[in-house]
């Protein structure tokens, strides 16, 4: 919720573009979806070490969920509690990064809209 709460203070101090700060933190935001889904790629090479985080039986579990939402549920990343395991996921299963880009990116910039939306009242 930092994020949230730093574009909240920047938008009120009226000292700079809301759009420009929506965009801003909707790519920084992005980016760093993209190192969870590097992350994902390079970590399916250690399923077998002790120290993986998924056990053998959630991770089946989780690709099976993926499976059946498929890359649209990219569009949930931004939740504060199980986005960050989405884009995981999704390079686990080795969703293409130019969907997953654009996907991530809606979900996002979304949230964003919508609480600058708020900030400025309009919601």
């Amino acid at each position: 919720m930092q994020s949230e709460a730093i574009l909240i203070g920047l938008i009120l101090s009226g000292d700079y573009s809301t759009g420009a700060l929506l965009a801003i933190a909707s790519i920084g935001n992005t980016l760093g979806a993209v190192v969870n889904w590097s992350l994902g790629r390079g970590i399916e090479h250690f399923r077998d070490r002790r120290w993986f985080p998924a056990p053998p039986d959630k991770l089946a579990k989780a690709q099976v969920w993926y499976r059946r939402y498929g890359k649209w549920s990219l569009l949930l990343s931004w939740l504060p509690v199980g986005g960050d395991a989405i884009t995981v996921l999704a390079g686990v299963l080795r969703e293409p990064l130019p969907a997953f880009l654009l996907l991530v990116f809606i979900g996002k910039a979304a949230r964003y809209v919508v609480l600058a939306a708020a900030t400025h009242g309009l919601l």
